[in-house]
Parts: C-alpha cells; sequence; structure tokens
C-alpha cells in the first residue's frame, strides 16, 4: 500500500512539472501586437509611458505621403486587459518624408527625427493634454554625414542620444553613435562607439540603460545572429568606447529579424521582428509577461590591432646644403679690377627614379580583426592562369591577370582586381567567417537592367568561386537575399528582387551545388544600405547578399 502510495505521488510529481512546462512555454510564447501592425514595415517602437506606445510605419496609404511615403508616426494604446488596439495616424508628429520617434527628452518633450529629401534633422515637441505641439528644431551636428535610413533612441534622463547608420570612417554598413546634450538645444558631435560594438555588418536600433549601463542593439555581424538578433554590451569604463563583448539575447531572438526593443517594465518588452511576415517588420511581444532573462556575465572583447604598414617612399631627394655668398674679382682691364658679390648657389637636388614593389598582402578576419592564413589563384576573365612570378603589377597586367581570388579555409572567397593594387602598401583583405549569421555581400554580381538576367565576366567568376566553395562545403545553407532601391513599384520590386535571388540560386545549382542548401527571398526595396535620393544611394541598395543559416 505504501508503495503503491509512493508510485501515485511520483506520477502526480511528472504531472505537476508537465503542467508547469507546459505554463511555462505557454508564458514564453510571442505574439505580434496585432491591433498595431499591418501589412507593411512597422518598426522602432518607442513606449512613452500614459499606456502609449509610438512607432513607425512605412508605405501606408494613411500616411501623409501616401504610399511613397518612407515612415510616419502611428500611435497604439495598451487596455486595462494587456490588449492593444488598432493603430492610429499622428498627422501631427508626422511629414512627408521619413519620421522616426526618438524618445521623452523629459516628461513634457519629445524628440522626433526627419529626414526630408537629403536633410536630416532632429525636433522638440511639447506635451499639452494629450496632444503634442511643434516646438523648434535643435542644434545637431553631423547628422547629413549619414548615408541611408538612421535609427537611434533618446537613453532615459534625456542627457544622450544613441543613433545608428552609416557614414564614412565607420567599421561596418551601419555603425552606433554618440551625442551628449549640452545646452536647451545643442548636442554635441557624434561619436563612434567603437570596434567592440560596432562589426563589419549592420548594428542598428540602439536602446541605453542608464542605470545598468546596458546598450541594447540588433546586429548581423556577431557569431549566432540569425538575420539580425538583439545583442546586449556592458559600459566597461567611463570612456563611450569601452564596452564588454556583446552577448546575444536568446530569450527574443529567433530566425527572422529582430531589431528596436522598448522596456514597458522590468518584465514586458516590445520589439520588432521578421519572423511571422513575409520580410515586414512587426511589433512583437509575449503572450504573458514572463520574467525577462537578461544576460548577467559580461567579459572584455579580444581585439588585434592590424594597422596597415606606412608606404615606404619611392623617392629619396639628395639634402643639399646653401654655399655662403662669394665675391668674385673680375678684371676690367690690366690695372683696374672690381669686386662682385655673387648670391648663394643651391645645388639641384638629384632623384631616384621610382622603383615598382611587388605586392603584399594582410588578410584578416573582418570580425575578430585576427591575422589569417591565405592563398591566392590568378585569374584571367573566367580563366585560371598558373603564375609562379613576382607579384609586380605590371607583370600581372603583362599576363593579361584582371582578378586575384584571395581564400582561407571556412572563409568566403574574394576577388580583388588588379588595377586597383597598390605596391606601395600592403592589400588589406578582410574575409567573412561562412558561419551561422554571418552576411556577404556579391559585389562583383550583376544583372542587366531591369530584369533578373545575370551579366558580365565578372559575374560568371564570382559565382563560379562561389559555387566551388559552397561545394567544398556542403555543411552549409545560406538564404539568398535580393534587394532593390525604392524606384517605382514596391510590389514589381519585390518580384524582381525574388528573381534576382532566383537566378543566383539557379547558377549555382548549374554549377553543382545542394539545391537544399541554397534558400532565397526577395525584399524589394524594404532594407536600404545608402540613401535613395541619390543614384550612387540607389545602386548601393541594388545588390544580393548571403546570410549563413546553417
Amino acid at each position: 500500500m505504501k508503495k503503491n502510495k509512493q508510485l501515485f505521488l511520483k506520477a502526480s510529481g511528472l504531472v505537476l512539472l508537465a503542467f508547469c512546462l507546459q505554463l511555462s512555454a505557454k508564458a514564453q510564447e510571442l505574439r505580434s501586437l496585432s491591433g498595431a501592425n499591418s501589412p507593411n514595415d512597422d518598426t522602432n517602437p518607442v513606449w512613452i509611458g500614459n499606456n502609449t506606445l509610438l512607432f513607425t510605419r512605412a508605405f501606408h496609404p494613411q500616411n501623409l505621403g501616401g504610399v511613397s511615403d518612407s515612415g510616419d508616426i502611428w500611435e497604439t494604446k495598451k487596455d486595462e486587459t494587456g490588449e492593444w488596439g488598432k493603430a492610429i495616424p499622428r498627422p501631427d508628429l508626422s511629414t512627408a518624408g521619413y519620421d522616426l520617434v526618438l524618445g521623452l527628452e523629459d516628461v513634457l518633450t519629445l524628440l522626433i527625427l526627419r529626414k526630408e529629401g537629403d536633410q536630416t534633422s532632429v525636433h522638440q515637441f511639447s506635451k499639452f493634454g494629450t496632444d503634442w505641439n511643434y516646438l523648434r528644431k535643435v542644434n545637431f551636428p553631423d547628422l547629413n554625414s549619414f548615408e541611408g535610413p538612421v535609427t537611434g533612441r533618446v537613453a532615459e534622463g534625456g542627457k544622450l542620444i544613441f543613433l545608428a547608420g552609416k557614414r564614412q570612417g565607420g567599421f561596418g554598413n551601419e555603425d552606433i553613435y554618440l551625442s551628449e546634450k549640452t545646452g536647451i538645444v545643442e548636442w554635441s558631435e557624434l561619436k563612434n562607439l567603437g570596434p567592440a560594438i560596432n562589426g563589419f555588418g549592420q548594428e542598428v536600433g540602439p536602446f541605453y540603460d542608464p542605470v545598468a549601463k546596458k546598450l541594447y542593439f540588433s546586429s548581423n555581424s556577431y557569431p549566432g545572429a540569425n538575420g539580425k538578433d538583439i545583442f546586449i554590451s556592458k559600459r566597461l569604463r567611463e570612456s563611450w568606447d569601452s564596452w564588454s563583448k556583446p552577448e546575444v539575447w536568446q530569450q527574443i531572438s529567433s530566425r527572422g529579424s529582430e531589431a528596436s526593443i522598448t522596456f514597458i517594465s522590468k518584465d514586458e518588452v516590445v520589439w520588432t521582428s521578421t519572423q511571422n511576415s513575409d520580410g515586414y517588420a512587426d511589433l512583437m511581444t509575449f503572450s504573458t509577461p514572463v520574467p525577462l532573462v537578461i544576460p548577467i556575465e559580461f567579459s572584455a572583447p579580444i581585439t588585434v590591432s592590424s594597422e596597415p604598414e606606412k608606404p615606404k617612399p619611392t623617392r629619396r631627394p639628395i639634402q643639399a646644403n646653401e654655399s655662403a655668398s662669394r665675391t668674385v674679382i673680375l678684371p676690367l682691364s690690366d690695372s683696374t679690377e672690381v669686386s662682385l658679390k655673387l648670391p648663394p648657389i643651391t645645388p639641384i637636388a638629384n632623384e631616384i627614379p621610382e622603383v615598382e614593389s611587388p605586392v603584399t598582402w594582410l588578410v584578416i578576419d573582418g570580425k575578430n580583426k585576427v591575422e589569417l592564413p591565405y592563398t591566392l589563384t590568378f585569374i584571367n576573365g573566367a580563366e585560371i592562369v598558373d603564375y609562379q612570378g613576382t607579384q609586380l603589377v605590371s607583370e600581372l597586367k603583362n599576363r593579361s591577370i584582371n582578378l586575384i581570388k584571395i581564400s582561407s579555409a571556412g572563409y568566403f572567397p574574394k576577388q580583388v582586381l588588379v588595377e586597383n593594387l597598390d605596391f606601395n602598401t600592403k592589400t588589406i583583405v578582410l574575409l567573412i567567417k561562412a558561419e551561422l549569421g554571418s552576411t556577404v555581400l556579391l559585389e562583383d554580381v550583376n544583372f542587366k537592367r531591369g530584369t533578373a538576367e545575370l551579366e558580365g565576366e565578372s559575374t560568371e567568376a564570382s559565382l563560379s568561386d562561389l559555387a566551388i566553395f559552397l561545394k567544398e562545403n556542403p555543411q552549409i545553407k545560406i538564404r539568398i537575399n535580393g534587394h532593390t532601391d525604392n524606384a517605382g513599384d514596391p510590389g514589381l520590386n519585390k518580384q524582381l528582387s525574388l528573381e534576382r535571388a532566383g537566378s543566383v540560386r539557379n547558377f549555382l545549382i548549374d554549377k553543382g551545388v545542394n539545391f537544399e542548401n541554397l534558400r532565397i527571398s526577395g525584399w524589394g526595396g524594404t532594407r536600404p544600405v545608402a540613401s535613395n535620393a541619390t543614384e550612387a544611394g540607389r545602386a548601393k541598395n541594388r545588390r544580393v547578399e548571403l546570410a549563413v543559416e546553417q
């Protein structure tokens, strides 16, 4: 009888454990803010209290600029039952350009970032009851140095603004920068947060907790990222470029791309994700508020500095000292002489003719900045050339070698044009490791204008190299992502981008790559990496990228 009782208690315990696990799984279940989301991009949620969430909605018919408007401010509210109401537009906070909420500078002041044409600016709005009235434009330097979209957030307390975007001199596509408030409407110049935060890829959607000194941001530069995931880094010292090694926030990261978190309480958070949509961002949260599992262990990053060698001088001037003034006596006749003072004579410096030096290489891991072993393959058009000679640019050109492929085991290969080589400095090549979360731009892949037809010898050579690499590494599964600029019909752009990704996949399959290892997506013009206001920016946005998914 006692034995039977023990068995009953054990069985009851197992049932209770299963029930608790079921409740835990249900509590962790993710859901979209159904009342707030739309078929469009819904991004950058900002909690401003009073049960109110503001966010940016792109290309919606109710935007001030209609379906061509890249972002207006919208609002949704949370009721007493925890349900989110239907989103409504806020034309009082929006323009026909791109509008993004930065957050509360103080309880009565809201900051909005605007991009109209090629001009980016920040504006203050003052609260009056439940309305926001326009106050003024603030003095914010450097904003127009960004190329393309900008994301960011005011840190709690209103003294700091973190912005993410692409600028010259950065570490990757988009980097995170900091500006500090110096007056009522004055902000300091932007400071890059440094290589501990900013990697080779995209760092966007920053959110800083000044109490915990933790920076939350979205990135595809770090190991383990699927698309873009949320990472957390802790400030280590007083300087703004001293950060811990970023840790992925596993609790909310998915196989989609996550970005732009906002805290509603210590146990409730809203963010954006593409995991349940057709490439467009949705606002996400947990079905039931649960304790947030935020990493607590942070370590200092390991960085290796690899500075290029200084150029060696190719001309050596011979130093010459000026001679002293001389007096020359010239005879005018047998009995008459005249003294004539001559100016100093400066010898002409001799020059040694310029001597061509062999090309030298520095191949490094694009993320960890460590030097890599490598091999070189010399290419003429689509043909490999057996070249063993000294790597002089002139000699390479004489052999009709126009491309050099740089390879390292486990890394995506890269090609360099011979015409871009410089024998005065080391040629630095960044290689991307083929690991989960890595993203690689297919720089040399081109299409005939307005079509999905591949074009050019460089395209064939680049994709052929990629096919060889993928066949040598059959365990790697990749997603081929097609992108366009924002000109024309969004639906047609998305279809074209998908067809271009399909053309790349078909080429690789024809070269022997396993079909099961290749997936495709078409994003149209929804994920620009540069401004669509210029032809140069639009050209950068028309691209194909690879993302490692396994």
